[in-house]
């Protein structure tokens, strides 16, 4: 039992990256979880934590003392749920990363569902458009849009996403609306920069070719253009995500539907296949309940 409480002082403290966050995990003081590394470094005669007043770090033995650690603790809990009367329970911390937009309007509200059905489990979710590590971050899933490049991560599609040129009726009504893809060159397109084209078919159902975009407005951000296409600025390639609820309102009208390329999917990325806990694997699952559904766009 001592043994156990090491290793999983030493889980925590890793993942946490400070004592007193895997003491108030555990229920314990700090410096009950530091009597229990420093047993479990005597043991092992090797350093796997460097310790310092400010931070944790982990040594090279460390990280990968970690990953057998997290394997072996996740296999335990896995077994123990499998077989406890009353049903599979998930517990333990998520950490979650997503997109920032698409993340804030259909990831968190399906978090808060998720914990209200597994009442055991806290979850940290970071907003982010950056490419995040996740073993680096200790982030145990990923919620990534788009093909999913060569990778030793693990992936399971939870749904697909169309983009779709939109604009304004107040637009449209001083402009017409482009019958091709060529045609774009005469209006004023909202774009991220125009070094980043516009993804369509050359023809209906022929080859995707970038389109590059030119017009008056550029911004990074692309909220900011979604909210400048409303104002009936311009043309916007946006997500179906996005701009879905303004379609159904009659605020956006989209064009040059026959030219739109396929779907991307909407994946979760994880470090592990195998060894993936019981609440990753719940929260993958209720993911996927919704954005698989197609009544859920709509």
């Amino acid at each position: 039992m001592d043994q156990l409480k090491q290793l999983v002082a030493f889980v925590n403290s890793a993942s946490r990256g400070s004592l007193s966050a895997a003491a108030q995990l555990e229920g314990v003081t700090p410096a009950v979880i530091g009597r229990r590394l420093d047993a479990l470094e005597a043991r092992l005669g090797v350093r796997l934590l460097l310790r310092t007043t400010r931070k944790l770090s982990l040594t090279f033995e460390g990280q990968a003392f970690l990953e057998d650690c997290q394997r072996v603790l996740n296999d335990l809990a896995n077994a123990e749920a499998a077989v406890s009367l009353g049903g599979i329970r998930a517990n333990g911390h998520l950490k979650v990363s997503a997109p920032a937009g698409f993340g804030r309007r259909h990831v968190a509200p399906l978090v808060g569902g998720f914990m209200d059905a597994n009442p055991d489990v806290s979850v940290r979710l970071d907003l982010t458009d950056r490419l995040v590590d996740l073993v680096n971050e200790g982030v145990d899933c990923a919620v990534r849009i788009g093909e999913m490049a060569d990778s030793t991560l693990a992936s399971n599609k939870l749904g697909e996403m169309r983009r779709l040129v939109v604009a304004s009726p107040s637009y449209l009504q001083r402009y017409k609306a482009p019958q091709t893809p060529a045609q774009l060159s005469a209006h004023n397109c909202l774009s991220l920069g125009q070094q980043r084209g516009w993804a369509l078919r050359q023809s209906p159902g022929g080859e995707v070719i970038n389109y590059k975009v030119s017009g008056s407005f550029e911004c990074n951000d692309g909220a900011v253009l979604h909210h400048w296409a409303l104002a009936g600025k311009g043309l916007a390639w946006r997500s179906f995500w996005e701009v879905g609820e303004d379609l159904r309102q009659g605020r956006l009208v989209s064009v040059l539907d026959d030219y739109a390329a396929p779907p991307v999917g909407i994946y979760a990325v994880f470090p592990e296949r195998r060894h993936l806990p019981l609440r990753v694997r719940l929260f993958i699952d209720h993911l996927k309940h919704s954005f698989g559904n197609p009544h859920y766009w709509q």
